[in-house]
């Protein structure tokens, strides 16, 4: 069995060949390749123009197409949960979005036919968000997305997308809109491969929440045909082209075996010598809740509220905030319901609260940052977030997405308190993590977003295919900073979780837990798994395994030094 290098061609000597990539999601999946629907034609920009009387017509045909787009997305939105449903919501808000709508409408004004001003408009949006790099460059996808879709809706051409294969197959792909992603049929989408992504990008994201092994950042991905056979292995990060049947067989019946021992998992998280470690769930609105009800979770660990306020022009009220956090709360009456205040900005801009014009929005205005600028958003959703617990009769923990000094987390403390509500703080950013015993002074809790942390901490963009190694959240110098915040909650008596996606990873999960940390909330997929894995190991070797994952050097070594300790084949 050869192994090809990235970005070389497939060997022509008729054995299986393994292409490495970058392990998202766990599991083996083994079929015929399908890859997305032919790119739609966009049209050329040949100089011709719309007479003047009929640009009326042309901005009208634009609308409506514009408008078709933005309804199919939203309707899918709304049959959908959890990351997907955000997306979803996200890109439908994109497509009615002033900004593009104007730049298009200005353009045929100015004599270009409706489908090449869509062109025009969307490079001018694609060169100003790559211009701006960091996590704006994921708005990109998401911008060329929108552009195809309406074209196609303009020139009579088929929906762009994933088609639904005839036979369960694995999908291979450059890359994915995220709107594509979280329209996946698992029944029919065994697996997953692009060539270009991180392990915490979108795509990367919703993968994990339904299921689908992936693998990101597969070099040679490109000359792999549509309809040849491959094997994917999301634990392992690699592709397989022309593998051995009987050898593929035998890795999905092993696969398949693991996930029925998975079924049994009822909970509560605990490690084989009895040590509690709550394994809680992420989730968006209440049918995300319930379906983490029914996949066990403990609680939930986070409760993204971005949703409520994705593709509106106004802020929803404190009364429409209050009813979508008390689905949640009445979901997990009687347990830990965490949730994450707005984080607005970088990669979610919202038209009421997000400046138009920041140099470098990742590093700018940014989660508990918009308070600096309207310090009323953060008190009306605590407000909110404090009637969902009244009418409840809960008590949820509130945290704050960007902390990054300690006034920041006093001044939160102080707001959520006068609330009746529990504080706490993210870790995403190194000098919060750093400064983790002083930021216990002020919170009753921490939570480690090791996506966020990751690329703040390697000065990484995590949609980088290049990068993706340096993204990986099993790099020793993230890891290092999960010790320090840990160790601080251990010596101030207070619980530290993490809620990136880093928790998803059931090996990783015994590391966390071997560097100190309480809890572990991921995607309700990932529940049994997390769970189940942290039943087999005892603490002790979770904390060896996780000595051999600092000492190491480079994330692939940090993973081989956990295996070998944790007995992983």
């Amino acid at each position: 069995m050869s192994t090809t290098a990235p970005g070389t061609a497939l060997p022509t000597t008729g054995g299986p060949t393994v292409l490495p990539g970058t392990p998202v999601v766990p599991g083996v999946a083994y079929g015929p390749v399908v890859r997305p629907s032919g790119a739609v034609r966009l049209p050329a920009d040949d100089g011709a123009v719309v007479r003047e009387d009929e640009r009326a017509g042309e901005r009208s045909r634009f609308a409506a197409a514009a408008g078709v787009v933005a309804d199919r997305l939203a309707e899918r939105a709304a049959g959908a949960t959890g990351v997907s449903a955000e997306v979803l919501a996200a890109t439908a808000g994109l497509a009615r979005d002033r900004g593009l709508l104007s730049a298009v409408e200005q353009r045929i004004d100015a004599g270009a036919p409706a489908a090449v001003a869509t062109v025009q408009a969307a490079q001018q949006f694609v060169d100003l968000f790559t211009g701006l790099g960091g996590l704006m460059a994921e708005r990109v996808t998401d911008v060329r997305d929108i552009r195809d879709r309406i074209v196609a809706e303009l020139t009579g051409q088929g929906e762009p997308g994933v088609p639904s294969p005839a036979v369960p197959s694995v999908l291979l792909a450059d890359d994915l809109a995220p709107a594509d992603t979280a329209g996946l049929d698992p029944a029919r989408v065994l697996g997953l491969a692009t060539r270009l992504g991180g392990t915490t990008s979108h795509t990367a994201i919703i993968a994990r929440q339904l299921g689908l092994p992936c693998v990101v950042a597969v070099g040679g991905l490109d000359d792999v045909p549509a309809g040849a056979t491959v094997l994917l292995d999301g634990e392992q990060g690699t592709v397989t082209v022309d593998p051995d049947p009987e050898d593929a067989r035998t890795r999905v019946e092993a696969s398949r075996a693991a996930a029925a021992a998975l079924a049994g998992y009822r909970g509560p998280g605990t490690t084989r010598d009895g040590v509690a470690v709550k394994v809680l769930a992420n989730v968006q609105d209440g049918a995300g809740a319930r379906a983490a009800v029914a996949a066990h979770a403990e609680g939930v660990g986070l409760l993204r509220t971005e949703l409520a306020f994705l593709g509106r022009a106004e802020e929803p009220s404190v009364e429409e905030q209050a009813r979508g956090y008390a689905e949640v709360l009445t979901a997990f009456a009687d347990r830990r319901v965490v949730v994450r205040t707005l984080d607005a900005g970088s990669d979610k801009p919202l038209a009421f609260a997000t400046a138009p014009d920041e140099a470098n929005p990742a590093l700018g205005v940014r989660g508990l940052r918009n308070a600096r600028r309207d310090p009323g958003l953060l008190e009306r959703q605590l407000d909110a977030i404090a009637e969902a617990a009244r009418r409840t009769g809960t008590e949820p923990w509130v945290m704050a997405p960007m902390v990054a000094t300690v006034p920041e987390a006093a001044g939160f403390a102080r707001l959520v308190r006068e609330r009746g509500l529990v504080p706490g703080v993210m870790i995403e950013v190194p000098s919060a993590a750093l400064q983790a015993d002083r930021l216990l002074q002020h919170v009753d809790f921490l939570s480690i977003g090791t996506n966020d942390l990751s690329q703040y901490t390697l000065a990484a963009d995590r949609l980088s295919a290049d990068l993706a190694d340096l993204t990986d959240p099993w790099q020793p110098a993230l890891l290092e900073l999960v010790r320090i915040t840990a160790a601080a909650g251990a010596r101030a008596g207070r619980p530290v979780g993490v809620c990136g996606e880093a928790a998803a990873d059931p090996l990783l999960a015994c590391v966390l837990v071997g560097l100190g940390v309480t809890s572990l909330s991921c995607a309700a997929s990932s529940i049994a798994g997390v769970g189940a894995r942290l039943a087999t190991v005892d603490l002790d070797a979770c904390r060896r395994a996780a000595e051999g994952a600092l000492a190491a050097d480079e994330p692939q070594a940090a993973r081989a030094a956990a295996r070998s300790v944790l007995a992983v084949d």
